[in-house]
């Protein structure tokens, strides 16, 4: 499957503008910026086991394309929504359980890139991975 495999966080755009969206502070901010993530994704069918390590947690999180189901980001903020395949992009559509807005998460490889976007209130970021 296209996602399956290591991916190293490579560099950012517009990512800082898009965690003060997020409600995020200054100090969680500089070090997001510099969190060293790496994903491991790894698809069974509709199934995707997906392992997050960075410099602040390690989680393993499981889910089944169009199956609703709670994550949280790295700095507490909890989501509940779902992930669905549209060709060769991952689509999740969240909303933030405190306050209700919408975030959506799209995942797509494009060459040798795994491009992760991000979009909330009118704010769009990247997050470019590089395969390990």
């Amino acid at each position: 499957m296209a996602f399956d495999g290591t991916w190293k966080v490579d560099r950012n755009e517009n990512y800082e503008k898009f965690m003060d969206k997020m409600g995020i502070n200054v100090v969680k901010r500089k070090l997001a910026a510099h969190d060293n993530l790496k994903l491991t994704i790894k698809q069974e069918g509709n199934k995707f086991t997906v392992k997050e390590s960075s410099n602040f947690r390690n989680i393993d999180i499981v889910f089944e394309l169009g199956v609703n189901f709670t994550y949280s980001l790295a700095d507490g903020t909890e989501l509940n929504g779902t992930w669905s395949l549209d060709g060769n992009q991952l689509i999740g559509q969240f909303k933030r359980v405190d306050n209700g807005k919408e975030l959506i998460a799209i995942r797509e490889i494009s060459g040798s890139e795994l491009i992760q976007t991000y979009k909330y209130e009118g704010v769009e970021a990247k997050r470019i991975f590089k395969k390990e």
